[in-house]
Order: structure tokens, then C-alpha cells, then sequence
């Protein structure tokens, strides 16, 4: 994991230059991000390399981070800039506070830890990261359970018509389902096939998966009519087709116990951020803070579940994101998969597991792990879920999606 870039906050989390800093952590990395007077982000390690203080609680001001305890001052890079309890300048001189390389990439934050400098991998691009500013949406939630569990998710588009059925199949509860007219919403399928078939390949960059789902032709057989395909990208990406936009996940490992989740929507049409905070069920404040990017909920209020609504709630929830939350996070922290009983639906998840442990053993044996070394995956191409009434196609991330899909 630390052979690769990260995303670890929002751009939006430093809204300006000399902000308050961001308590953070990465694979079990506690840091401390802040934005420069001359709005340039900085990663440090948190505690402060003369007596441990936080400096999360520090002062930004005059090109760097200041201490509070004894004012110890910091750059971006590390680079001690004033010690005014010690006058020696060899401290200075000599010394630097640990840092990690950083970029600031559409609306994200990333970064990269356990690399010696000057042997940083290569920093991936997205083609979320060449969109108009106002044509892309990012967004963080911030999940209490493993990040496997959340990734794993991702692999798995089987669930997506029963669980999410409430936004993928409108009109289940009079077994009349129908398609979402939202275009905006990822479990938007075309058709509604809870069993669809799949097929896996592998790239350079992991695996995708298609997933096929068939519906009766005029002489009542079944007959595939949609192909969604979604690429998982090593070590925790994955990219959701809807009609009018993508949706590029990373399922960010902050410790073994949580996740933040990234979500950044670009596409053909501008985004709501409010009907995307809907549609993912993040617009319930007793679901999810957006001051702190936490779900809030835990079992003490059954996960955010509305049992009295699910007579016309499928989940008894309210929104995919809540709802894939709330699956992950009832397996507890981290689940034993030796209890499971997997099927032939769970091919993709098999298969993202076998690139997991491949990347395993490549390093152990001296080698990079899968996809380490890609710098360009703005050309992953995904498949759209298309409408009935027009074959589906595969389209590529930028802009190719037609004007009649984001209406």
C-alpha cells in the first residue's frame, strides 16, 4: 500500500492560505496537513520532532506551521525554519521535521508514504483531474470498518438491484419495477436483472468486470440488453458508470479500523452536489456530518435502519452510500472470510482478492506491485448503463458521453 499515491483530504478541507491544519492519517501514519501562506500544502508527521505536540493544534502563519509548545516553525518540506527556544542555528541547520511528498489533484489531496525520497512512485492521473472545475464533485465520507470491506463492495455488482433496489428498480413493492429517471444516480441500471453474468479481465492497472444483465426480446427471451463494466483499479480505486457522469471511489485506509472513502463525480453535466449528498443518502444529519465527513451512525441506532419505513423501503435505509456503509460496518471491523460461502456472483471479488495477494508476493520477491508504476489511467473506459431503447456502448471518461444521456 505504501508503494502508492493516496488521496488523504479534500481541497475544499484547506479552503485558503494559513488555514486551520487537518489532524489526519494514512495506513496508520498520524499527520498533519496545512495550506502555506502562499496556499502550497504541506504532509508532516503530526507530532512535533522536538517534544511530540500535535501540530494540528499549531499556529499557520509566515510560510509554515508553528508549534505551540515551545514555537517551533516548519515548512512544507519539513525545513525547520525558527527554534525561538533554542538560538543555535546548527538545529536548523541539521535537522528536519519528517515530510511526505504532496500534490493537489481535481479537488483531492494526495500523498505517499514509507518511499525514500527521490523513489516516490509515479503520480497517477485520473481523467477526473482534466475536467472543468465545474463539472467535477468531490466528496468524503469517512467509514468505521476496514477498507477491504468497502472495496470489496465495489467488486460486487450483484447487490447492486437488491440492496440499492430502492434507487436501481423503483416500483419493486408492486413488483413493477422500473428504471430511475435520476441521471446522475450509480446504481442506475437499465434493466432490472438481480442474477446478471459476468466476465473479468485483467489489466495493467488490476482487473474489470462486466456485468451482463438480459431482459425478454419480443419473443420472451431473455436477451443481454445492458453491459456495465467497472474497472478496479490496484490499490483501492474503482469507476461507476451513470448516464451522465462517473464516479471514481477510493476506499482510502486511514488504519486497519477505518476508511475515508473519496468520491469525485465528473462528467458531461455539472453536478448537484445536494442531489448527489441525496443519492447517497449523506443528507440525513443523523446519517452523516459534513463538517467532520463522518457516518455517524453505529449500532447503538441500528446503523442509520428505519424499520417502520421498509414497507416502502426496501433497506429501511435511505441512499447507496449509507446503504453499502451499513453492510460493511455490520461485518464489525474486520471480517473473518473464512466464515463465507462465496458464489459464482462473487467472481470479481475472488479475483480482487488474487490481485491483492499477487501484489503481495511481487513484493516480497523484490518487485513492484500491480500498477505501481502507472502514471496515465485517464483512458480507463467504463460502460454506460444504457437505456432499452438504444444499445448500450462503451464510452471513455471524457466528455464522449452523448448530450441525450445527461438530459
Amino acid at each position: 500500500m505504501r508503494r502508492y499515491w493516496h488521496p488523504i483530504a479534500l481541497s475544499e478541507e484547506l479552503p485558503e492560505p494559513n488555514c486551520k491544519p487537518i489532524r489526519a492519517e494514512l495506513l496508520g501514519e498520524k499527520l498533519v496537513v496545512f495550506r502555506d501562506s502562499e496556499g502550497t500544502v504541506g504532509v508532516l508527521q503530526e507530532n512535533c520532532m522536538h517534544r511530540g505536540a500535535s501540530l494540528a493544534l499549531g499556529r499557520v502563519e509566515d510560510g509554515g506551521v508553528r508549534c505551540l509548545y515551545h514555537g517551533w516553525k516548519f515548512a512544507v518540506d519539513g525545513t525547520i525554519l525558527d527554534t525561538p527556544n533554542n538560538p543555535d542555528p546548527r538545529v536548523k541547520q541539521r535537522l528536519k521535521q519528517p515530510c511526505f511528498p504532496v500534490r493537489e489533484e481535481g479537488g483531492l489531496i494526495w500523498t505517499v508514504v514509507g518511499a525514500k525520497k527521490g523513489e516516490e512512485p509515479p503520480f497517477r492521473r485520473y481523467s477526473f483531474m482534466d475536467a472543468p472545475a465545474e463539472h467535477r464533485l468531490a466528496l468524503r465520507i469517512n467509514v468505521k470498518c476496514n477498507y477491504l470491506q468497502l472495496w470489496e463492495g465495489g467488486a460486487d455488482s450483484s447487490h447492486v438491484g437488491i440492496l440499492h433496489a430502492e434507487s436501481a428498480s423503483p416500483g419493486w413493492l408492486n413488483d413493477e419495477p422500473t428504471r430511475d429517471s435520476r441521471a446522475s444516480n450509480p446504481a442506475n441500471l437499465a434493466v432490472v436483472d438481480n442474477a446478471p453474468t459476468f466476465e473479468i479481465e485483467n489489466t495493467d492497472y488490476g482487473f474489470h468486470y462486466a456485468a451482463m444483465r438480459r431482459a425478454p426480446n419480443a419473443q420472451g427471451e431473455p436477451e443481454v440488453v445492458n453491459v456495465r463494466v467497472v474497472p478496479l483499479i490496484m490499490p483501492t480505486g474503482r469507476i461507476i458508470p451513470a448516464p451522465n457522469s462517473f464516479l471514481t471511489v477510493f476506499e482510502t485506509p486511514d488504519n486497519d479500523g477505518q476508511t475515508s472513502t473519496f468520491i469525485v463525480q465528473h462528467g458531461y453535466s455539472k453536478p448537484d452536489r445536494e442531489e448527489m449528498l441525496e443519492l447517497l443518502g449523506m443528507d440525513d444529519p443523523v446519517v452523516y456530518d459534513p463538517e467532520t465527513y463522518n457516518l455517524t451512525v453505529d449500532w447503538g441506532v441500528g446503523l442509520g435502519q428505519k424499520r417502520d419505513q421498509m414497507d416502502e423501503h426496501w433497506s429501511g435505509m435511505k441512499g447507496v452510500e449509507h446503504e453499502d456503509a451499513a453492510m460493511a460496518l455490520s461485518m464489525g471491523q474486520i471480517f473473518d472470510r473464512t466464515q463465507e460461502h462465496l458464489v459464482a456472483a462473487d467472481g470479481a471479488v475472488v479475483r480482487l482478492r488474487r490481485c491483492l495477494l499477487d501484489s503481495i508476493k511481487a513484493v516480497e520477491e523484490g518487485e513492484e506491485p500491480l500498477g505501481a508504476k502507472m502514471e496515465d489511467l485517464t483512458q480507463v473506459s467504463v460502460t454506460s448503463a444504457a437505456p432499452l431503447d438504444r444499445p448500450w456502448q462503451a464510452v471513455g471518461p471524457h466528455y464522449e458521453i452523448p448530450p441525450q444521456a445527461a438530459e
